[in-house]
This record gives C-alpha cells, structure tokens and sequence, in this order.
C-alpha cells in the first residue's frame, strides 16, 4: 500500500522543519542517550540503545565485575505471601525489565506492578511505591510481565509514567515516589475507559511502557490474540496530558466510519473487529514532532475470513501529530495478515546519508526478517519496495491479498519461508527423518496462507525480529539487528466452541525435529550488521553454539549454528556491542562492532530476556540488566557491572 498523503498544513510543516534540518545537518547529529544518563527506555526517543561513553573498551572488558545486585522488591511480597506463592499465581513470565537513570538515580520497574527508585552505584533501595495492582488478579496476555517506564520533567517536576497490572496508566512522583493527585484519579487512569466499547479486563492489558513526547505520553496496549469470538478489544492508541491525565486525543486503529481506511474493512467491522494494537514499544520524533506507531495484528491471528479487505491500520507503521492524533503517513507491511506477522519492535530513527543526500530517516525490522525504511517526515521509502504476488488462501471464507511488499534493501537478516530445501541435512538420515516430519504439513514459500489442517508458518508467531528490536550506530550509521529462527505450526478447524461466530479457530503450537534437532538448517539465532547509508550487509554471526554436542552430529567439527533461543536487547557504546543470551544459555556477550568477533562473555546467575543499558556516575561506567523470573521461579535482580 501507498504512503498515504498528509494534509496540506502539515506538509507544509514537515518542508520547513525539513529545511531547518538541511541547513543545520551537524547540529542534530543523533548522539544516543547524553551526559552519562538512559532517560529513556532505548536511550533516547530514537530507539538508537546507544551511548557514546567508552571506559569500557576491548582492551578492559574482560575485567568486568559485579558491583551490585539489587533484589526485586516483589521477592517480599511473594514471601508472604507463601501459599499464593506455591500456587504459581505470583509468578512472572520472565523480568523484563529495562530500567531508567535520570539525575543520579536509577528507576525500575517490578512484575507485580511496584516501582523503585535504586542508588546507581551501590544498588540501595531508596524508594518503593506498591500500588497493589496483583489484588485484581492476574494480567492478560503475560500475566505478571513488565517492560519499563517513561520518564518526563519540565525542570522542576519530574513525573514517571507506568502501564501495568491489567488496564492502568500512573503517573509517580520521580523525588518521592508517591502518586501524582493531579494525574487522573489519585495518580491513575482506567485504559479500559475511552475506548468506544466495553473492554473485558481478561482480554486487555498493557505490558510495554508508555512513550512520552512533550506533554503527551502515548499509550498502547496488549490482548489476547487466540480467541473462539470475532469480537474482541480495539487496539486503538491514546495519547494523555502529563499533567492532568485528560485524554487528549485517540487514533482508531480499526478507523470509524468516515475515517480514512476504513473502506479497508467490511461496513460494520469497526464495531467488533479488535487487535490492530501497539503491544511493543514505540519512537518518537521531538523536533518533527511525531510519534511512530508500529501497529500489530487483528485477531485472531491466523483467520481473517470475518474481514475481507486490507484491514488498515493493522501491521503497519504509522506516523501520528504527537500533539493531536493526526495521521500523518502511513505504510502497511502486511495486507490482510493470517500469519500474526506483527510489527515487533519500536521503529530506530536514523540519520544517513543515501547517494549523498542527508536523510531523515525510520527503519522498521519485522518478524519476516525485513527491514523497511522511510522519510520519517514524508514516509516516503528510502529504496524502492516493491509489491510481489503471493500464493492465495484455500481455507473458507478467507480472502487474503494477491501481493505483500517486499523491501528491496537491506537484504533479509535470516531466513525465511518452509520449504525442503530449508530442511536440516546434516547426513541423509537427518534429512530423511526431518522430511517425514515436513511432509505431514502444509508449507511453503514466505506468505504462504495456512491452510484447512496442520501448517508450518516459518518465521513464527516469534519472530525472526521480536521486541528487543535493533541498535543504531551514529557513528558508524550501523544497524545491529538480533534475531531467532522461530517458526510455528498452525493448525486450522472449525471452532470447538459452539458458541463461537468465527467459521475457522486456529490453534498455534511448536515443533522438533529429528531426535530433538531444529527441524531447519542454522543458523538459529543471528547477530547482523547494516551499513545503512548503503542498505548493504556488513556482517552476520550466529549467536551461541547451537547443537553442536548432540550426539547425531558428533565429529563433523561444525562451526557455531547459533542457539535456538531468544536473545536479549542490544546495547551499544562507543566502543561495544553487548548482546545476552537466553533463555537456557543465560550469558551476556560482547562483541567487536565492526567485525562481529566476540570479544568476552560472561555467564549470568539465572535467564536473561531483556535490553541492558549504560550510564556514568561518579567517574565509572556501568552496565545494568534484569535476570531472573520465569518459570523456574528465579528471584528477580537488577546486576550492576562494573570495571574493578
């Protein structure tokens, strides 16, 4: 689909500020998060995860130790509450967390919906605020999870802003931990509220943090994705004033009547249809002024035979007036999505240089293992995409789009698509086995539909990317991209449930492959680096040894395959690139940025599955990250590393 067109007075905007922007090139360099801080939960509102600090460098970093742990003040809780505990009903799905230092101070986040704020050097608890949101029971779609804050100040107040427990926005005291009064209701606002409809809380909730630009913050939200109902939440996003919690503007993500795409969808499809939300995290624009939305899936995920059409704003990238709601441009990754491709990550805003001409510029990485990139001011496309045809649903009712856009740079950062020649083959046996395995599903080439019975859809509900999204390098105009090679079998009948109006009720499972190997070939987790003024691969390294050990493969002196797991944020400095590996290697590495070579690793006390950061204080820098969790029932820390 076309970039949509902008209304004359904002066209007329983005010329001016883009005229600002060419005769003052140097003076908005992108530089990262500043002055030894991570205000934000990328670093900055770019989603670069970049620091220019360099104590820590090739040479050192083999001497990192641990300065600090700071346990989760959740572990309290739970102890207290032991037979709840026993149960498993306190239990997270993994401390996500990326935490936050503003001013000295570290602010983070806890599964259970606390937050506290944390000495950066010594680990101290200096507040904590329990809003008690676990009485409501537990959260939607991955229960007891969090991803972080926002932070805003006007330099005298200073406000932190939190999404959690199952539909609540709050607005907390940065200096003392207490609850804004002037916020909403005691410091909170309802999410359920505002959307149109009535919203089952069993449906809906907020995992990702809230994005704040100006005086707006902009919420999204989460829900459950497998559903017996056509009907189900709206996933549209909001922005509030951060002083009063007013909402100040809503953008229907399924449009209204008479709003624009809403011809994308059948008459009365705005009334039930839901998903098309913001689950992941979001990027924004301050001198642009705009806010960048990465628009998920419709559910369900994998049948859309209840909604012919494109369905816009769904899987698409959106460029929204941060201060009113408008849309500004648009582009839709995916028409008529039956594979739950989701854009997954927050979008980095990067500035590059393309045949000489400075450009402004938003790179978004997919689940298919695409990166699309923008004009972040016009949207319009930095290399040509072009619109290839696809094969065509066989399932009833269903009717899924002829063509899906395929960018043309940079190349793909893994593979994609099922087919046999991607099958694992290490000898002939494990070929033979993994083709008995394949040859029981329906499969194919990327956007390839499911069809009536058992499909393998590959990359999966998982990606390829996911949402710990890239890293950008000013310096070098770098993209680091991590990802996995997850794929998903699909299997689509008609609904158990004889209350279900859904003709179709797909169900989502994984699967092995020969005697416990990936049933694809390697690598399965990917490390890949961009040169972004060319749209060129620089490099690609798998991440991890992969099943170099199982005894099928024993004396074939295989090179690293990657490990079949997710992996963790990247971080980047001046001088290095970390990355972590989990959920079973549970490491942090530590690799050379033009090269990919590793450099060091370090094993971590328990999973790791989120984005570290970097700060300064005192003369030392610091490397921060959240482990733990999960189904182990691992105790949730914050580790502090440090040189000696």
């Amino acid at each position: 689909m076309k970039t949509a067109p902008a209304t004359l007075s904002r066209i007329l905007f983005v010329l001016s500020v883009l005229l600002s922007c060419s005769l003052s090139s140097v003076a908005i360099a992108q530089q990262g998060a500043l002055n030894g801080e991570w205000p934000a939960y990328g670093g900055d509102l770019d989603h670069s995860k970049y620091s220019p600090l360099d104590q820590i460098t090739s040479d050192n970093v083999q001497r990192l130790q641990v300065a600090w742990t700071w346990t989760s003040v959740d572990e309290g809780i739970r102890q207290r509450n032991e037979v709840i505990r026993e149960r498993g009903s306190f239990r997270s799905y993994a401390y996500e967390v990326t935490p936050l230092m503003v001013n000295g101070v570290l602010y983070t986040t806890t599964s259970l919906g606390q937050i506290a704020a944390v000495n950066p050097t010594s680990g101290e608890t200096l507040w904590s605020y329990d809003p008690v949101l676990y009485v409501d029971g537990r959260p939607a779609v991955h229960g007891f999870m969090t991803r972080g804050l926002a932070y805003w100040t006007d330099g005298d107040q200073e406000r932190l802003f939190y999404a959690a427990g199952r539909t609540y926005l709050m607005a907390i005291d940065a200096k003392t931990g207490s609850p804004d009064p002037n916020f909403g209701r005691a410091g909170r606002i309802d999410l359920k509220r505002g959307l149109g409809r009535t919203i089952d809380p069993a449906l809906y909730a907020v995992s990702s943090p809230p994005m704040v630009i100006g005086d707006v913050v902009v919420v999204g939200s989460a829900m459950t994705e497998g559903t017996d109902m056509k009907e189900a939440p709206p996933g549209h996003v909001r922005g509030f004033n951060v002083r009063t919690g007013e909402m100040q503007w809503i953008f229907h993500t399924i449009p209204q009547p008479d709003e624009y795409g809403n011809d994308t969808w059948p008459a009365d499809a705005w009334r039930f249809s839901g998903g098309a939300n913001v689950w992941t995290l979001m990027s924004a624009d301050e001198e642009l002024g705009l806010v960048y939305l990465p628009v998920g899936t419709t559910v369900p995920d994998y049948y859309g035979g209840h909604r012919p059409g494109n369905n816009l704003f769904a899987n698409s990238l959106v460029a929204l007036d941060a201060n009113t709601g408008e849309r500004v441009w648009h582009f839709q990754f995916v028409h008529h999505s039956v594979w739950d491709y989701d854009p997954p990550a927050a979008p980095n805003l990067i500035d590059i240089v393309v045949d000489g001409r400075p450009i402004k510029a938003v790179a978004q990485i997919t689940k298919q293992v695409f990166t699309f990139v923008f004009d972040r001011a016009t949207g319009e496309p930095v290399w040509p995409i072009e619109e290839r045809p696809v094969p065509q649903s066989t399932v009833l009712g269903e009717q899924t789009s002829p063509t899906q856009p395929y960018p043309t740079r940079p190349p793909l950062f893994l593979t994609n698509g099922a087919t046999e020649d991607d099958l694992i083959d290490f000898t002939p046996q494990i070929k033979e086995e993994a083709l008995a395995i394949f040859r029981q599903y329906n499969s194919g080439p990327l956007y390839t539909p499911p069809a009536p019975g058992d499909n393998i859809i590959r990359p999966g509900w998982s990606g390829g990317a996911n949402w710990w999204g890239a890293a950008f390098d000013p310096d070098s105009s770098s993209l680091f991209v991590p990802s996995w090679a997850h794929f998903s079998t699909v299997n689509i009948t008609p609904p158990q449930n004889p209350a279900s109006d859904l003709l179709i009720r797909p169900r989502v499972r994984d699967l092995s492959g020969p005697d416990g190997l990936p049933l694809f070939k390697p690598p399965y987790s990917q490390l890949v680096a961009f040169d972004m003024n060319e749209g060129e691969k620089l490099w690609g390294i798998p991440v991890g040894e992969g099943p170099r050990d199982h005894p099928l493969l024993q004396g074939m002196e295989l090179p690293p395959l990657g490990n079949f797991e997710k992996l963790g944020g990247p971080l980047l400095t001046k001088t290095l690139l970390f990355i972590g590996q989990g959920f079973e290697t549970n490491r942090l590495g530590v690799y050379d940025k033009q090269t990919g070579e590793e450099l060091w690793w370090m094993q971590l006390p328990a999973r790791f599955h989120a984005a570290p950061i970097t700060y300064m204080v005192e003369g030392k820098q610091y490397i921060v990250l959240a482990v733990g969790g999960g189904v182990r029932g691992e105790e949730e820390r914050l580790l502090a590393l440090t040189l000696p």
